[in-house]
């Protein structure tokens, strides 16, 4: 038996490269299991905004688990960073709301099996740019400033996304946010796991984020806040949504705008997320990230995929940070979070009990057990501020929008467009041409264009 494990984590070490990375099989265990409980709120979310839809709550459950834990699986195999993938939020909303939404309501009034095939020919799209290199092409082109200024910015909308979900931070009449009631329960629960976690970093501690959340799990029960639901249940059936798109009602203008619009956003995204969480981990060789195109074809794929099982866009997402804090530096880091993601198949009233949240009196939806994670995160992430070039204004405004815009828009598409708008406007005034890549120009234009005509 001693034999086996000493091989298998031979095997480990030689595919991964573990050693030279700077970490271990347990913590790149303990990482993967971290990203997970930091993102396993989707698992809850997604089926619950789609079934607004008409979709099925529970088909749109299986499809999430089964898309991101093939997507999730692809990236930590081929691309082998410690990046997951999932249905991203936004544009689930877009997807649901926007979409398909009732044109008496300001929605599109599009069927939801439309709105899938539209991810899917959008997905279609992302492979066959990243096979010509486009999207990596894209990703080197982004200048530094840009790229510390999106790792920022990420961490400040993570940071503030924790922090409403800790109810700490809440809205307010009349201006944008003010403090919440720090005397409530699940606020006071917030705040616990939060001390807990940030002495646990403060010490040193690897895995401290997944102990924290453990801590503030077990302390949420006997208050009431974390509800036991269970342990073991059967996966819910797939039928309901597996093969249910519809390419046909895509052959329209209003079709090829949703095509547009999906592929724009998840582009975006993709980029942003990919860049901000690799400098995190250091993963960025002289300003590009190695092996982009296999990165940017697992999130092409899991697009698709998605789809084809009945879930909206499926991309990298941003709280594979919490697993890269938590010491996560390989593939192997993505390949234990897709194992359980797997295993939520079955063990979904155990995931709820982390990523369910808890439902306030008031109607409030808070996730007090994932908060601190968050809020810890976003901290971490603000450390390549330092490497913009504050003396130069044509960087550093257009840094400055990209991190600002992103929490206060909740938005890291809105944030990187500003950002590339003002990048590309103040390199054509200063007559600095040349310090841009002509794609920075190209769609700089393009994304100005879509605030012009939206």
């Amino acid at each position: 038996m001693r034999d086996r494990l000493v091989g298998a984590a031979s095997l480990l070490e030689r595919f991964f490269h573990l050693q030279a990375s700077g970490t271990s099989v347990r913590t790149e265990v303990l990482a993967g299991a971290t990203t997970f409980l930091a993102l396993s709120y989707i698992l809850f979310v997604q089926p619950a905004v789609l079934s607004a839809t008409g979709m099925d709550f529970g088909a749109v459950m299986t499809a999430t688990c089964l898309a991101s834990a093939f997507a999730t699986l692809l990236m930590g195999l081929s691309a082998r960073y410690p990046i997951a993938l999932a249905p991203a939020m936004g544009h689930n909303v877009y997807f649901a709301f926007t979409v398909c939404g009732a044109v008496a309501a300001g929605g599109m009034g599009v069927p939801w099996q439309t709105a899938l095939g539209a991810v899917f020919v959008s997905g279609l799209v992302f492979l066959g740019l990243s096979r010509f290199g486009f999207r990596e092409r894209l990703l080197n082109a982004v200048p530094d400033s840009l790229k510390q200024a999106i790792a920022v910015g990420i961490g400040l909308l993570i940071a503030f996304v924790g922090l409403q979900w800790a109810g700490i931070v809440v809205a307010r009449p009349g201006i944008l946010v003010g403090l919440g009631p720090v005397g409530s329960a699940p606020v006071l629960l917030s705040l616990f796991g939060l001390l807990i976690t940030a002495g646990l970093v403060a010490r040193g501690h690897r895995a401290a984020l997944l102990w924290g959340m453990v801590a503030t799990t077990l302390a949420g029960i006997p208050l009431g806040l974390v509800a036991y639901h269970g342990l073991v249940s059967a996966p819910p059936s797939l039928t309901p949504t597996l093969l249910q798109l519809d390419l046909r009602g895509l052959l329209s203008h209003q079709g090829l705008l949703v095509i547009f619009v999906f592929f724009f956003l998840a582009l975006f995204d993709t980029i942003g997320t990919l860049v901000g969480v690799s400098r995190q981990a250091g993963l960025l060789k002289d300003g590009r990230l190695p092996r982009a195109e296999k990165a940017l074809t697992a999130d092409a794929a899991g697009m698709t995929a998605g789809a084809l099982l009945g879930t909206s866009t499926v991309t990298s997402y941003v709280e594979s940070a919490a697993g890269v804090a938590a010491g996560g530096r390989t593939g192997l880091t993505s390949v234990v979070t897709a194992m359980l993601f797997l295993l939520a198949l079955f063990f979904a009233p155990l995931a709820k009990m982390v990523g369910g949240g808890y439902v306030t009196p008031e109607g409030a939806h808070l996730y007090p057990v994932i908060a601190p994670a968050l809020i810890l995160v976003g901290s971490c992430m603000l450390r390549d501020v330092a490497g913009i070039p504050w003396h130069d204004a044509t960087e550093a405004i257009p840094a400055f929008l990209t991190i600002i815009l992103m929490p206060l828009t909740v938005s890291i598409t809105d944030g990187i467009a500003f950002g590339l708008i003002s990048y590309a406007v103040l390199k054509l005034v200063t007559g600095r041409l040349r310090d841009a890549h002509w794609m920075i120009y190209l769609f700089a234009g393009l994304l100005a264009l879509r605030y012009v005509i939206q």
